[in-house]
């Protein structure tokens, strides 16, 4: 299941925040232990120091000493605790000689200097101890780590409380902020939403600089779709002109047929099918061409093509009319070309048999190939009797036929040519030979 990008801004942002106070909260725990720490073993130090101090000057006995620990070190008044610091004092000899109340009658610890933990009845204990040779006694005191961990308890609840309670509001407030910053999307939505199937104009307005290269390329797709659909509207309607014209001829020549007992003007009838059936033919397949042409995917990569085999290979498979050649078939050029062979072969098609249709009986059709800089220059040229200049701006267009036109011809050919060649990155022009005929030259990118 795909998450809509409102929902993953929404959990992105509530894991990012809840990542950075749950480590907010494991930073202030461990920073607030140390200095916990620090601080209660500093009291420690201080009051083991300070009985140590009292019993050396006599202000107290050694069997005092241990009750003043509960006056010198105060439980703070919000700590529900019975007792702070429990205090013991040992002679060297082994002996208590003095405790706090509340303090345990076993030693807080074993160690004569310094600080230690122990465990005493299952409670543990921080302590620290301090010889008092002049008196002859060993000083303990001692903090229950309970406590510590209790303080520092308190300091996390008093972080995570507000943190759970606070995280239902954060939770709406982040809500509300990706819904208002996603605004434009929903903007862009709604338009198209709203549009109708032939709405194919850009999207307008001011937007975002994150989603401009998508309104950006979304706009390129629309006027894509729109000359798209231009260029199939403009070539239905030219193919079912065209259609409607050889589909006339061939049914007036079929009532002609049926209606007439003469066999020469059934005949001549017939053959006009025939050549009607033969122009609708090559329109059909020409018409189908094209569609192959503009569906091409412009991007694709094809490998490296033998042009002059996949030359001579064409050539021999066409059907030649009585008495036109080929010339310049055994001196063309050897270099592979950057075109698909499905490509090269419907526009070297095209070329000869525009050519073929156009050349007078006992004609010749050449072909040239030389390289020309990054590209294969491709020649044909024919003996018919070629266009007027106006007519060669108009040659390439698609249905456009010249006044010399043939009968099978349907103005199809040299479009789909150049349209194959520009998409392989090539290009087609057109040029009268002199004393009559037409040259068209086809360059093509090497390989």
């Amino acid at each position: 299941m795909t998450l809509s990008i409102r929902a993953r801004l929404f959990a992105i942002l509530m894991v990012a925040t809840s990542v950075v106070w749950l480590s907010a909260v494991a930073w202030i725990y461990f920073s607030t232990t140390r200095e916990v720490e620090r601080v209660l073993d500093a009291r420690l130090s201080e009051a083991a120091r300070m009985v140590s101090s009292l019993v050396s000057s006599r202000e107290i006995t050694v069997a005092d000493a241990a009750d003043s620990i509960a006056s010198l070190s105060p439980a703070p008044s919000h700590v529900p605790y019975d007792r702070q610091l429990s205090c013991q004092l040992w002679s060297f000899d082994g002996d208590l000689v003095g405790r706090s109340d509340g303090a345990p009658t076993s030693a807080l610890s074993e160690h004569n200097d310094g600080f230690a933990e122990t465990i005493i009845d299952g409670e543990r204990w921080r302590v620290f101890a301090i010889e008092n040779a002049e008196v002859g006694v060993r000083v303990l005191v001692g903090d229950s780590l309970a406590l510590r961990d209790r303080l520092v308890g308190d300091v996390i609840k008093g972080l995570l409380i507000p943190a759970a309670l606070i995280l239902p509001l954060m939770a709406a407030m982040i809500l509300v902020s990706v819904n208002r910053g996603l605004r434009p999307v929903d903007a862009v939505a709604a338009e198209l939403t709203a549009r109708g199937a032939n709405a194919l104009e850009p999207i307008s307005g001011e937007a975002p600089q994150e989603i401009r290269p998508m309104l950006s390329a979304l706009n390129d797709l629309l006027e894509r779709v729109r000359s798209a659909r231009e260029r199939e509207r403009n070539f239905t309607a030219f193919a079912a002109h065209e259609l409607r014209t050889p589909l006339t001829g061939l049914r007036t020549q079929a009532q002609i047929a049926s209606r007439t007992d003469d066999p020469v003007i059934q005949r001549k009838a017939l053959d006009k099918i025939v050549a009607g059936v033969d122009r609708t033919a090559r329109m059909v397949r020409q018409l189908l061409s094209m569609s192959t042409v503009d569906a091409t995917n412009k991007d694709a990569r094809p490998e490296p093509l033998d042009a002059e085999a996949a030359i001579r290979s064409l050539v021999a498979s066409l059907v030649l009319p009585s008495g036109v050649e080929i010339e310049g078939i055994h001196t063309l050029a050897a270099a592979p070309i950057a075109v698909s062979p499905a490509a090269f072969d419907l526009m070297m098609r095209n070329l000869l048999e525009n050519a073929i249709a156009h050349s007078p009986a006992n004609g010749v059709v050449r072909i040239v190939v030389q390289v020309v800089g990054h590209g294969l220059e491709i020649k044909v040229s024919d003996d018919g009797p070629g266009m007027d200049e106006d007519e060669l701006k108009h040659a390439t267009e698609r249905f456009f036929r010249g006044k010399n036109h043939t009968e099978i011809g349907s103005g199809l050919g040299l479009s789909i040519v150049e349209s194959a060649a520009l998409q392989a990155g090539g290009s087609l022009t057109l040029a009268n030979r002199l004393p009559h005929g037409l040259v068209v030259t086809l360059v093509l990118p090497r390989a």
